[in-house]
């Protein structure tokens, strides 16, 4: 793939915020996923809510959302976008001593909110492991990526697998 498939690149290959001022706005969506993976008596401590640092998972929610609020602090070319809605959602899987996490950004906007989806993913499986890193240095960030996206020119994308 060359540079001039690449939106963040302009004509002469230097590197530009894109240009959204022209676009409409429209309703736009995106969901994001990943997983942390622990040993089963970390799962527990978190399930139990008998970490020494807390609630786990609560703390785990507000930093993914305000992750996703400061994505364009974080990630040099994002336009800020203001957010409608963030929702995260933990799901515990005992049988792997997993914690998988999905987030869903919205806004009505020029511009399409994957890396504020995927930010918050990212920020909530790092708050997981620093909250447990005394007991559990050994935790594994995995799988993180985009799984829906709503909204532009470009429509629907869904991953497949």
């Amino acid at each position: 793939m060359t540079a001039s498939f690449l939106t963040h690149f302009d004509a002469e290959g230097q590197v530009h915020m894109v240009d959204v001022g022209s676009k409409d706005g429209t309703d736009r969506l995106a969901r994001a996923g990943g997983s942390i993976a622990m040993q089963s008596e970390t799962l527990a401590l978190i399930v139990a809510g008998a970490a020494k640092k807390g609630d786990v998972l609560g703390v785990a929610r507000v930093a993914a959302i305000q992750g996703a609020k400061r994505c364009s602090e974080l990630i040099p070319l994002c336009h800020p976008v203001a957010l409608t809605r963030v929702a995260v959602e933990f799901e515990i899987d005992a049988g792997q001593n997993t914690v998988h996490c999905e987030a869903t950004a919205e806004c009505h906007g020029r511009t399409g909110v994957e890396m504020e989806a995927l930010t918050a993913v990212s920020v909530a499986l790092l708050t997981i492991y620093d909250m447990c890193k005394a007991v559990d240095r050994g935790m594994r960030l995995s799988d993180i990526r985009l799984l829906e996206k709503r909204g532009g020119k470009s429509g629907v994308w869904q991953a497949t697998d």
